[in-house]
């Protein structure tokens, strides 16, 4: 099976270095705000139309648009954005426990016909509960999971165009969405390594999406995560999320990583790291593991490099190398069952070219890469397959 290839949308704001653009270390001091950051680059329309393009030029499929306080708000800024492009899909990020399901269920219907087809759904349900309390939701962990189980029971029920009854813990909806589904169904990506998490993602994914841990765990998350979807009677694929840092050779590459650790002093990587280890979130945990906060021993496996985990949250690790090793290292997690690459490096617009005209050459002379797929092709229903959980219905 051929691999999808998507970006980033850095709307939380850009540059050339890792120091996070959340302000941990602010947060952490109890500041309101931080001193500008030399080489950030706000997220402004215009900024984030160059990367947008960049990305549909260099054949990506689509890219990632993160959610959360920090950043711009993912649905007005790729519907804005799906002005400028033509093809290039969006992998819009949400959290159910801010949206109704129902109007989430709405929206995407909306979206698919202002876009020609061109949204993907990356449901979030949020590790850190300091971050759920901004938005106004007090639920725990395993409650967050439960909900979005419910979440999208609700969504895949009010896509049926018909009426739609619903009674659970958290959600009680009478008659659903009456209007007609999303044209093509946009396929679900799910991400989440805690033991609430996984029975979720087996029962309701269409991509099961891990941040870049060893090669050994990720093997060992996907066995979990399709014995649970068998035994549930259904099918998940599965994708991953990593920064990259390609050149014309290997050396060059290093230098390029080292040069972004040279930018983070003692205080800003603890200031970090104390932020990041107060997260409830397995998967961030997971990754903090992976380096323990020391800049010693970085490379945790053959060209996977962990010093973005050192000061950014969630994704944490970056493919570092000559544009024919990274391209080894998507085969070998290829070979492992990921078919869908969700990458990015910093700056975006510049490491999109980096990686475009470097590493995915090497990827189509293996006869690994997929055509690009985006607004309708074929036919609007085939387009993206139908959801699993109600593949009966259509």
């Amino acid at each position: 099976m051929s691999i999808h290839l998507h970006w980033f949308l850095p709307t939380g704001g850009d540059g050339r270095t890792l120091v996070d653009r959340h302000a941990y270390a602010a947060a952490e001091k109890g500041r309101s705000g931080v001193g500008p950051v030399s080489g950030v680059r706000a997220p402004d329309i215009d900024y984030l139309t160059q990367i947008a393009k960049a990305a549909e030029h260099l054949r990506f499929e689509a890219v990632l648009t993160p959610t959360g306080t920090w950043c711009e708000d993912a649905w007005l800024t790729t519907a804005a954005l799906a002005q400028h492009t033509k093809r290039l899909r969006f992998l819009v990020a949400f959290r159910p426990g801010v949206l109704s399901p129902v109007l989430a269920a709405q929206m995407a219907t909306t979206y698919q016909r202002i876009t020609g087809g061109r949204l993907l759904l990356n449901v979030m349900t949020g590790g850190d509960s300091t971050e759920q309390r901004r938005f106004g939701d007090h639920l725990d962990h395993d409650q967050r999971y439960a909900r979005t189980a419910e979440f999208l029971s609700v969504v895949r029920g009010a896509w049926r165009g018909e009426p739609y009854d619903f009674a659970g813990e958290h959600y009680r909806i009478e008659g659903g969405l009456r209007a007609l589904s999303p044209d093509p169904l946009p396929p679900v990506f799910f991400g989440g390594s805690s033991p609430a998490a996984r029975p979720v993602a087996a029962e309701h994914a269409d991509v099961y999406l891990t941040w870049g841990e060893r090669p050994a765990q990720v093997r060992e998350k996907i066995e979990w995560i399709r014995g649970l979807a068998e035994r549930a009677g259904g099918e998940v694929r599965f994708g991953i999320r990593l920064h990259t840092i390609s050149r014309d050779s290997a050396k060059r590459a290093w230098d390029v990583a080292d040069r972004l650790l040279d930018d983070l002093d003692a205080e800003t990587v603890d200031d970090a790291q104390r932020a990041l280890g107060r997260s409830e979130s397995v998967g961030q945990q997971r990754m903090l593991a992976l380096h323990g906060g020391s800049r010693e021993k970085l490379e945790i496996a053959l060209n996977l490099w962990a010093g973005v985990g050192l000061v950014r949250g969630g994704a944490g690790t970056a493919l570092v190398g000559s544009h024919a090793e990274v391209a080894d290292r998507i085969e070998e997690y290829h070979a492992l069952g990921i078919d869908h690459f969700v990458l990015s490096g910093y700056p975006h617009l510049e490491e999109a070219y980096w990686f475009g005209e470097g590493v995915a050459p090497e990827l189509a002379a293996r006869g690994l890469l997929a055509a690009p797929t985006g607004a309708r092709g074929r036919s609007s229903r085939t387009a993206t397959r139908c959801p699993r959980r109600v593949a009966h219905r259509c």
